[in-house]
């Protein structure tokens, strides 16, 4: 028995309707909390990274033993902070002061992940341990901290994973902005007391970064003219919908590096290959130097080899 034209019909209406009411949903969501591209002038992004220094600023240096340090410190706005320092030998009986590298870790990662091939019986995908051992075999001492919300910093309250579902879904970009701004904060804060001691040798200090870490290494190292060398690894693509930490916004200010490196893979899922083209080809000087990696985001393991020459 067939189904009379006038139910069809009204099935029909029923979608239709449903339909509409979906699209006026997503209409009516974008409209309100899609997060959408803004404008930001130098004056605002330089008070944005702005701090001072608390009075009597020293960190607390805690002896790890073979010549490494826990560092804790409480930075510019009272907020706790703790990373390592690892010098390659003895800085007492050094007969030069150490180059310097600092290195920044990815998103929901801590700073261990630069000292240890496996953490909380995790391993370290990026391979950042085998660039610590890179650097320290050639001489440098090693800073790494956690950023905000991360690794001993972390809120358990309100997880990293949550901050980026707030931001995908409701447009709370200000909390994601803020987490990469103070962590660059505390970074600039630490080496003002850091580069002036006879250890460090001031005049070469390179930063490096893997994902998150890779798009702070290229806003850090434009806003301090203190830093020589950066290689950003795999830095996710940003745009102005979040302005105030979105590279592109900072590559200006990284003209005169003595080495300018962007690492990337062809299939990263954070920024495609086009995109990693345009972040390269938008880099100031002569200086640069582009490695490009098959796969996704995560690096093959032989990618710290390719680093020697820029250490």
């Amino acid at each position: 028995m067939k189904t009379p034209i006038w139910k069809n019909k009204a099935r029909i209406n029923i979608m239709v309707a449903i339909l509409g009411l979906i699209a006026a949903t997503a209409a009516l969501w974008w409209g309100i909390f899609a997060l959408k591209p803004y404008q930001i002038s130098p004056e605002q992004m330089q008070a944005r990274y702005r701090y001072s220094a608390p009075a009597a600023f020293t960190p607390t240096l805690k002896d790890l033993g073979r010549h490494g340090y826990e560092v804790r410190f409480n930075s510019f706005d009272g907020a706790a902070v703790n990373g390592r320092l690892q010098y390659p030998s003895d800085p007492a009986q050094a007969k030069a002061p150490f180059p310097l590298l600092i290195a920044m870790h990815g998103l929901g990662r801590s700073h261990m992940r630069w000292w240890t091939s496996n953490y909380k019986g995790g391993e370290t995908l990026e391979h950042t341990h085998l660039v610590t051992e890179q650097a320290l075999k050639q001489g440098y001492a090693v800073l790494a901290l956690d950023a905000r919300r991360h690794g001993e910093r972390k809120n358990l309250d309100h997880s990293v994973l949550d901050l980026m579902r707030d931001m995908d879904l409701w447009g709370r970009r200000e909390p994601y902005e803020q987490m990469i701004i103070d962590s660059i904060k505390d970074y600039r804060l630490l080496l003002d007391w850091l580069l002036p001691q006879a250890q460090i040798d001031a005049r070469r200090v390179q930063l490096t970064g893997y994902s998150m870490g890779g798009q702070m290494a290229l806003i850090l190292g434009s806003l301090e003219p203190r830093i020589t060398a950066v290689a950003a690894l795999v830095p996710p693509h940003l745009d102005d919908k979040v302005a105030a930490v979105s590279p592109q916004r900072f590559l200006a200010g990284l003209a005169g590096k003595k080495k300018l490196w962007l690492l990337s893979a062809e299939d990263d899922e954070y920024a495609s290959a086009a995109q990693n083209q345009a972040l390269f080809e938008a880099m100031p000087g002569a200086a640069k130097q582009h490695l490009r990696f098959p796969g996704g985001h995560i690096l093959p393991r032989d990618y710290p080899e390719r680093l020697k020459p820029w250490f």
